[in-house]
């Protein structure tokens, strides 16, 4: 059935009736959104939309995330032939997922982009979805949790990434992929006694209440303690994940503007993702995956196994 299908079908993001079910069409042709998922702004009827934010001006170092989003789709699209590996359960059968597109800005104006970006998550959360976020720098995480915080108070927060992203910056028009947590925090967006940090390598005394899990004591103590530390500051609360690149070691993910040695390794990050089903996850994002620095793809196809693995967390506590 599924050669037969591969035959056949062609452009899903556009020709596709059902919004739930694999997709066998040819990894190197069609119109690339997300999974092969339908391209829609209508999500009535849907669990789920992936929305792109090709937004990278708030980098320090090297840019290219703005092209993340198209290259995250591109790299889904060895996927959806299967079942996600390690699951149990085909979440794009029991979810119906639509590919929402990324957020239309002037990128010539900046002090307007985190409003848009909120009132962007805000909209599609008013139709009745979770969110998956492509990015794009890791500034944008900042407004999309005052668009959930909005509708649930102040989340909890597992953060997977080489640097905290907690340097003191209170000047409220600065926009600085280094201080999106900071801000959360200032502004009460974010619960820190119910937040994690994992896999940071970089210092940063000043972490506000966030717990600290970084990368040596992953290595060290090991994915079963890593998980249980992450259960027992998180609890049962609302949960928002946001996932840096730059928490793979580089020679997982080289195609990041602020690569640090000493991550953690793929097989490392998808133990932990998995090892997590059952949180109450509200949404999340994969964010810094900048293309112009991944010359192999291994940094895209990364980004786009660690959204898919968000999109069968979400559907874990959402099964019949």
């Amino acid at each position: 059935m599924a050669l037969e299908d591969a035959k056949t079908q062609v452009d899903q993001a556009f020709t596709r009736d059902d919004p739930r079910g694999l997709s066998f069409e040819n990894a190197f042709g069609g119109a690339t959104s997300f999974l092969r998922r339908r391209y829609t702004k209508d999500l009535a009827g849907f669990d789920l939309a992936v929305t792109g934010i090709p937004f990278d001006q708030a980098v320090t170092h090297r840019p290219g995330t703005r092209f993340g989003p198209r290259a995250i789709r591109e790299a889904s699209t060895l996927q959806p032939y299967d079942p996600p590996y390690g699951w149990g359960y085909d979440p794009l059968s029991e979810l119906a997922i639509a590919d929402a597109g990324d957020m239309a800005f002037d990128y010539a104006n900046t002090r307007e982009v985190p409003a848009r970006i909120k009132a962007h998550i805000a909209g599609l959360l008013e139709q009745g979805v979770g969110t998956i976020t492509l990015g794009g720098d890791h500034f944008i995480t900042l407004p999309i949790l005052r668009a959930y915080a909005d509708r649930h108070g102040p989340v909890a927060l597992i953060q997977f990434d080489a640097h905290s992203d907690t340097w003191a910056d209170d000047d409220p028009d600065r926009i600085d992929h280094g201080t999106f947590l900071y801000k959360a925090i200032r502004e009460g967006v974010v619960d820190p006694s119910a937040s994690v940090s994992v896999g940071i390598r970089t210092e940063n005394p000043d972490t506000l209440g966030v717990t600290i899990l970084d990368a040596p004591s992953v290595h060290r103590d090991g994915i079963d303690a890593t998980l249980s530390r992450i259960r027992d500051v998180v609890g049962e609360r609302p949960v928002y994940i946001t996932f840096d690149i730059d928490a793979l070691d580089p020679a997982f993910a080289p195609g990041t503007g602020t690569p640090v040695w000493g991550g953690l390794a793929s097989w490392q990050a998808a133990a932990l993702l998995r090892g997590l089903a059952g949180v109450n996850l509200l949404g999340g994002d994969v964010v810094e995956v900048s293309p112009p620095y991944d010359t192999t793809g291994a940094t895209a196809i990364a980004g786009a196994h660690v959204a898919t693995e968000l999109i069968c967390l979400y559907g874990w506590t959402r099964r019949p």
